[in-house]
């Protein structure tokens, strides 16, 4: 399993932490340091939709200039979250869970546990 996030984020924090609990074994990655791969985005894209993965409540959205977010596409959305990785929402969990392999995006506690448990 790999969890991609930013180590500060409250919610990786949470979700880092819900993992230990439960004593599963996962890798972390570290979108700020470590970057994402175009072609992974990508594809989460094409499994989860990529307004699913777009984060546009943080303040990296807040402070784009209007042009870039007026009349969003999936290719400028997926360009600037490969330019801009806490521009995506988090965490993403690639995991091989109970119900088969798959992802998961942001923490719910119930989903969890019913996928990864």
């Amino acid at each position: 399993m790999i969890l991609y996030g930013i180590p500060n984020c409250d919610t990786v924090k949470k979700a880092r932490a819900w993992l230990d609990q439960q004593g599963a074994v996962y890798t972390f990655h570290d979108y700020r340091r470590q970057g994402v791969d175009p072609d992974r985005l990508a594809r989460w894209a094409g499994t989860l939709g990529w307004e699913a993965l777009f984060n546009r409540r943080g303040t990296t959205f807040r402070k784009l200039d209007p042009a870039e977010t007026e009349g969003l596409d999936e290719a400028r959305a997926l360009r600037l979250m490969a330019e801009q990785p806490s521009m995506i929402r988090r965490p993403v969990v690639e995991h091989d869970g109970a119900e088969g392999a798959g992802l998961l995006i942001g923490f719910d506690q119930a989903e969890w546990e019913r996928v990864l448990v």
